[in-house]
């Protein structure tokens, strides 16, 4: 009897795994939220990452809210390698002279992302900072997945 119960349980189990997607839980990370400006840039953590007040949002969620460049992947400050963390630090340079001046900060086509962060495509005083980090040499385009390496060989 306990047997069959526990075959019952884990069928049960995979069903409702299944239907998980038709009841709109998966895929919350793909939903678009649509596009806001930032009140103020309150720290640039590296080339990619930033957080924001929004002072159109509830503080709970609108200050200090962390920010991923969407669509780039630039090097990490904490990388193993010094050829990186020299990178990282050009391309946070980089990101803090283009946030420090702008007139108008656009998040556009935000999504959900991992840790609570927002990813959007930034725009700059109509600027993409994504394709600005990108033509200078300090991100490439990212889309999720395995992050390639910017150490040397």
């Amino acid at each position: 009897m306990h047997t069959r119960s526990l075959h019952l349980k884990c069928f049960l189990l995979a069903v409702a795994v299944a239907l998980v997607p038709s009841l709109g839980f998966a895929g919350i990370n793909d939903k678009i939220y649509g596009s806001i400006l930032v009140e103020r840039v309150t720290s640039i953590i590296d080339g990619d990452s930033f957080r924001v007040d929004v002072s159109e949002w509830p503080p709970v969620v609108g200050e200090s809210i962390p920010i991923r460049v969407r669509g780039v992947d630039s090097p990490e400050l904490r990388a193993k390698c010094s050829s990186e963390k020299a990178l990282a630090r050009k391309a946070r340079q980089h990101t803090v002279a283009k946030l420090r001046d702008a007139k108008e900060i656009e998040l556009r086509n935000i999504k959900r992302g991992k840790y609570f962060r927002l990813l959007a495509e930034v725009y700059v005083d109509g600027e993409s900072l994504g394709s600005s980090l990108v033509q200078a040499g300090l991100a490439v385009a990212y889309s999720g997945g395995t992050r390639a390496s910017w150490c040397d060989p």
